[in-house]
């Protein structure tokens, strides 16, 4: 079961994005739609998207945008439920961290479902954040890590 890493470049593509994020976060988390869809969901210059793919299924997605202090902001970060347990959200998150230092970027920042923290901090991120903070109804914590290269 070999991972196929895809930095998204065609609107279809992007839309295999969006449908997992639907799955994972609108249905099963009841995140509304309107939140859960920004203006960084398109294809450009500020945001970089990735799948990716097993098997010929898509099986996770997640976004980088660029960040304050030359960082990366990973974002959406969404594993479909029967690829869960397979290692596939830290292959999306090496994939989006590689992504991130060859744009030059220096520092990894996210906002984690409390749930999700642990899982993280595995990867090398601390949690900069005192008190968790609602995000769509879900509490998150802000966590960073470097890229060195």
């Amino acid at each position: 079961m070999a991972a196929v890493i895809i930095h998204v470049k065609t609107e279809e593509q992007l839309e295999q994005c969006l449908n997992i994020r639907k799955e994972v976060f609108v249905e099963e988390q009841n995140v509304p739609l309107d939140l859960e869809i920004d203006e960084f969901d398109r294809i450009g210059p500020e945001v970089n998207h990735v799948l990716v793919e097993i098997d010929g299924a898509f099986a996770a997605t997640g976004r980088l945008t660029y960040y304050k202090d030359n960082a990366a902001k990973m974002q959406r970060i969404a594993v479909r439920k029967n690829f869960r347990s397979l290692g596939m959200g830290k292959i999306l998150l090496i994939a989006l961290e590689e992504l991130g230092r060859e744009l030059g970027l220096t520092q990894s920042v996210l906002d984690a479902q409390c749930q999700a923290e642990g899982f993280y901090r595995k990867l090398g991120y601390e949690t900069i954040t005192t008190e968790p903070f609602d995000d769509a109804g879900i509490p998150h914590v802000r966590m960073v890590k470097a890229l060195k290269s």
